[in-house]
């Protein structure tokens, strides 16, 4: 029987080798520096409610909130948290640890992004788009699981898409589950962004035994993990869930209007490509992986999605489809021009997202209020047992103070989460101290659900603390302690005071001034 042959446009492309392009890799490498160095001084108070969890952990107390209570869930980054247990051992500043950990990873994204398009302008607007992006520089520095993660998703989607362009490429059988895996302990929205490249591998290499063997044994790890989980915290899904969900719900677009004119060229690009035979089936996992990533954001508000953090999980993957579109355009002047606006756009809208300005001052704010606090809590003249603090904040203050603390948002506290009236919660614990936050010096009369004055009950004013404008740190404490806590947390304002810039204004000069040295 005559075999015809399929026409070339329909053929399954060969995997090309990596073309390692060094020039732009290099210049990628050192515009990504530059950036990262500029936002060093930005670590969010989330993180440190990892590196909280991870000091227990490494302490011998298991990853609790307070050493002997109740283990809550209140982090979503189980091995991101796991990462930082040896440097507690070694004495290595967590902040550092993850700065560093998320830059190797960064430079790990632009790696892949410089190598994987087929033609120069294409890698020029992956590597391009992503290292002059505002939102790069923040979330490598911040502190969270960010980069880390976004790395796993795109490997993912370059396995599976170089399996789509050639049937026949080498990929290890335990990669892609594995990368599953990674990414749901990551954040436990990972295996929805893994799934579309996941069951590509698993259609496409279906008739090998090597990849059932491999998703059992991931099914079976997996498995224990969440057994384990729901074991150890007493709940399927962490605490964090419980608070969000139903509160912070925002069906109105918000979200989807934001990440749309942010990322609207490269958007744009990557859906171009599904119209393109030769480009229409890596750009739809790639794309599959962001819808995934995308849902849950878009239909509700998250709390914390600073400078578009959640879009930019998914970010590095809409560079690299916009790229692969780029690599299918013939004529290289016109793939320039759209590789030119791509990157423009992205660079010059990173800039002018709202929380732009306050992101790239946030570690100097957090440093002279939220750290100080903590360090002064710590210092106090306070007998042992008496060292219980209550914060909405529940980052740096209950990190560096030590103290047993009580959140009274919820986050890490199990009986809020589950419906607690955060008034009752804190009647019942009565805490030693009491940090109010508002948009003014005053005690409001509510702050998440909670009834302050109430809370706050005969305690003593010792501290008011001004992050940046509209948003205040009140310090209450029992009256007969109120001296020595206000003596030391004013020793440690002073101290952050001679080392910050002592500016309160949120914009973009600032930043600059200090990086040029111009203030301080």
């Amino acid at each position: 029987m005559l075999r015809v042959p399929r026409p070339p446009a329909e053929r399954s492309a060969p995997a090309r080798p990596v073309r390692a392009r060094p020039a732009l890799f290099l210049a990628a490498l050192a515009a990504l520096a530059v950036g990262v160095w500029a936002c060093w001084s930005v670590t969010v108070d989330d993180a440190y409610i990892t590196y909280r969890y991870t000091a227990n952990l490494a302490h011998g107390f298991g990853p609790t909130w307070n050493p002997g209570a109740d283990p809550v869930e209140g982090y979503t980054n189980f091995l991101w948290m796991l990462w930082h247990i040896p440097w507690v051992w070694l004495g290595v500043p967590l902040p550092v640890v993850s700065k560093l950990t998320a830059a190797t990873c960064a430079a790990a994204i632009v790696w892949i992004l410089a190598t994987e398009p087929r033609t120069r302008t294409g890698a020029a607007l992956a590597v391009g788009a992503f290292v002059l992006f505002l939102p790069t520089w923040v979330h490598v520095d911040g502190g969270l699981e960010t980069a880390p993660f976004a790395l796993v998703v795109l490997r993912a989607v370059v396995v599976a898409a170089r399996l789509l362009r050639d049937r026949d490429a080498t990929v290890r059988s335990w990669e892609l589950p594995a990368l599953f895996l990674v990414a749901g302990m990551l954040r436990p929205d990972g295996i929805l962004a893994v799934a579309p490249p996941l069951a590509v591998w698993a259609w496409l290499r279906r008739r090998d035994r090597r990849t059932w063997t491999a998703l059992i044994v991931a099914a079976a790890i997996g498995g224990a993990y969440t057994a384990w989980r729901w074991s150890y915290f007493g709940h399927p899904l962490p605490n964090t869930f419980y608070v969000k969900v139903g509160v912070e719900a925002a069906t109105d677009g918000r979200w989807i209007r934001t990440t749309l004119a942010l990322l609207l060229p490269l958007l744009l690009l990557a859906v171009a490509g599904l119209f393109r035979r030769s480009t229409a089936p890596v750009v739809a996992v790639a794309l599959a992986s962001c819808v995934a990533l995308y849902a849950i954001p878009a239909l509700t508000a998250p709390a914390m999605d600073y400078l578009s953090r959640f879009a930019w999980h998914g970010f590095p993957v809409l560079c690299l489809a916009a790229a692969r579109t780029i690599d299918a355009v013939g004529r290289r002047r016109l793939a320039a021009v759209g590789a030119a606006v791509a990157v423009g756009w992205t660079s010059v809208a990173g800039f002018l997202q709202p929380d732009g300005p306050t992101m790239v001052n946030y570690g100097e704010d957090l440093r002279r209020v939220h750290i100080a606090i903590g360090l002064g809590l710590a210092d106090a003249d306070v007998p042992a047992d008496r060292r219980t603090v209550a914060m909405t904040d529940a980052g740096a203050i209950p990190y560096f103070s030590g103290w047993r603390a009580t959140d009274y948002i919820g986050l890490n506290d199990e009986r809020i989460g589950h419906g607690a009236s955060p008034t009752d919660v804190l009647l019942a614990d009565e805490p030693t101290v009491l940090v109010a936050t508002g948009p003014t010096p005053e005690l409001q009369t509510t702050s998440w659900n909670t009834d302050l004055p109430t809370a706050v009950g005969d305690r003593e004013l010792v501290a008011v603390l001004r992050a940046r404008p509209a948003y205040y740190q009140q310090v209450y404490a029992d009256r007969d302690v109120a001296d020595q806590v206000r003596t030391a947390i004013e020793r440690r304002v002073a101290e952050a005071d001679a080392v910050t810039d002592g500016r309160f204004d949120q914009t973009y000069s600032r930043w600059a001034q200090r990086l040029l040295g111009l203030s301080g």
